[in-house]
């Protein structure tokens, strides 16, 4: 059977080997992993009976596709150390923010790259990712999909310049929602609820809110219908959004957005 390898065992790389694992795509025995902290290696090992490497050459060596699960500001360093290990034919996926398959092809040469930004909700097999694949990458692709499929929503996009965009509204997606949670949390507060009953009615209402949107756009009812369902003429949930709207919360999302994008553009150069 055919093997994966991870240098780099983060959270990430964590949610992805339980995602294959549970979904069988591969076998404990089949996945090999590397970090340079030595106590997470064992510990991954452990939880997951996976195996580890010696070093990133021999894991290199040792494995079909090989994952680069590592901080941006170390991608350079890996790539350089295992740049005599890399054969032709092994399939590079990349999960780092901002490293482009040019980057990557640049040091390892003309092997086939795939570029993915995920993002955190993986961790409970609710992840976002998208992938784009390098020419020579494109029939192996399917087998990226698929692992990446095993912890959420997996796409494909055609232009590896979307994934800054994608990095704008999914990658750092989680975020913003985290933050407007945050805000409506303290906000109960300061209107007379205990903390721990605001946080679980904002918490539940989130939930509850994504759940619906998801399962109303399957059934082709987008969210600006949903929001007006809720919204009555003359209603609280009415008197909410004229401020939202006074405050061009639009123009805001749009700014904050945009300046996500941007600065993955500058880091991906």
């Amino acid at each position: 059977m055919a093997k994966i390898g991870f240098i780099g065992a983060g959270n990430m790389a964590e949610a992805i080997i339980k995602g294959v694992i549970d979904a069988k795509l591969y076998k404990s025995k089949d996945i090999v992993i590397s970090d340079v902290r030595a106590g997470r290696v064992k510990t991954i090992c452990k939880k997951y009976k996976v195996a580890p490497a010696s070093d990133n050459c021999k894991l290199a060596k040792a494995v079909n596709i090989l994952v680069l699960s590592v901080k941006p500001q170390n991608m350079a360093d890996v790539l350089k150390e295992i740049k005599g290990s890399v054969k032709k034919n092994l399939l590079i996926v990349s999960i780092a923010a901002g490293i482009t398959t040019k980057r990557i092809q640049k040091v390892l040469g003309d092997v086939p790259v795939v570029r993915v930004m995920p993002n955190t909700p993986a961790l409970i097999g609710a992840g976002a990712a998208a992938i784009y694949a390098t020419k020579n990458a494109k029939a192996k692709v399917g087998a990226v999909v698929r692992i990446f499929s095993a912890v959420g929503l997996a796409v494909e996009v055609s232009d590896e310049k979307l994934i800054d965009t994608v990095t704008a509204v999914s990658g750092s997606g989680p975020a913003y929602f985290f933050l407007l949670m945050e805000e409506m949390i303290k906000t109960a507060q300061k209107l007379g609820l205990k903390k721990e009953l605001a946080e679980i009615l904002v918490l539940q209402t989130a939930k509850g809110a994504g759940l619906l949107a998801v399962e109303a756009f399957i059934n082709g009812q987008t969210p600006d219908i949903l929001r007006r369902k809720v919204t009555s003429p003359g209603g609280t949930t009415e008197a909410a959004m004229k401020v939202f709207s006074k405050r061009k919360f639009g123009k805001i999302v749009n700014e904050a957005l945009t300046a996500a994008a941007k600065r993955s553009k500058q880091l991906s150069r």
